[in-house]
């Protein structure tokens, strides 16, 4: 029998409103790979955890509520989506109070592994392309294709406002300055796979760039990387 190819992983891993989920889909889309936000299945798993009453800061109560959900997941227009005990979350996962609480869930180890374990299994679905904050150091390791996306946190202070805005949610800059302060803290210093940059990863400072500059950018060496035009 003929071996299949292995699926083609690239990784953006970086800081709270970094760029990396515009970006991730924009190399998406220009690929033609799968995109999976790994982030989004953090959120779920804390909007789970309120809906329910669940204390986010008992790592014994949020895996307990865990074993007793049913998670599906499931691609769409190239897009990998889930639903948890036949309920799509949607946007409510992009919630404040969700940002707030996630940092606590994110950093639980039983949480962690039983997220990274769902997210190689999408692998199966072929060619991705995975943002998160540990995916080219932990989910990922040998990816060929890695990427640290950064930006200054007046920046991304400024990007996450905007997103609240979108959305009617009116927190002023200020907190969500504080707020992504605070996530930078606690995603740096977690004992289990701690925010970092990986060692053989493209640093990109989004800064100053526009969004489809830093698409091209990653779209060009990833062509290079894996030999295709």
């Amino acid at each position: 029998m003929e071996n299949m190819r292995q699926p083609n992983v690239v990784t953006v891993d970086g800081p709270a409103a970094s760029g990396k989920s515009s970006v991730s889909r924009g190399v998406a889309a220009a690929l033609g790979f799968t995109y999976c936000d790994s982030g989004a299945l953090y959120r779920a798993v804390t909007w789970k955890a309120l809906e329910q009453g669940v204390d986010c800061d008992d790592q014994t109560a949020v895996m307990a509520m865990l074993a007793e959900t049913d998670w599906k997941f499931f691609r769409e227009e190239r897009v990998m989506h889930f639903a948890i005990d036949g309920r799509d979350p949607g946007q409510a996962i992009r919630s404040v109070v969700v940002g707030d609480n996630v940092s606590a869930i994110a950093k639980m180890p039983r949480v962690r592994e039983f997220v990274v374990e769902r997210l190689r299994g999408m692998a199966d679905c072929g060619d991705l392309v995975m943002e998160g904050r540990d995916i080219g150091t932990v989910v990922f390791p040998d990816a060929r294709c890695k990427y640290y996306l950064d930006a200054s946190a007046e920046e991304r202070a400024r990007r996450r406002h905007a997103e609240y805005v979108r959305r009617n949610e009116g927190n002023a800059i200020e907190e969500v300055y504080d707020s992504l302060q605070r996530r930078d803290e606690t995603d740096s210093s977690r004992a289990t796979a701690p925010l970092q940059i990986p060692e053989d990863a493209l640093v990109i400072d989004s800064t100053s760039l526009a969004l489809q500059e830093v698409i091209d950018m990653i779209v060009d060496d990833v062509c290079a990387k894996l030999g295709v035009s």
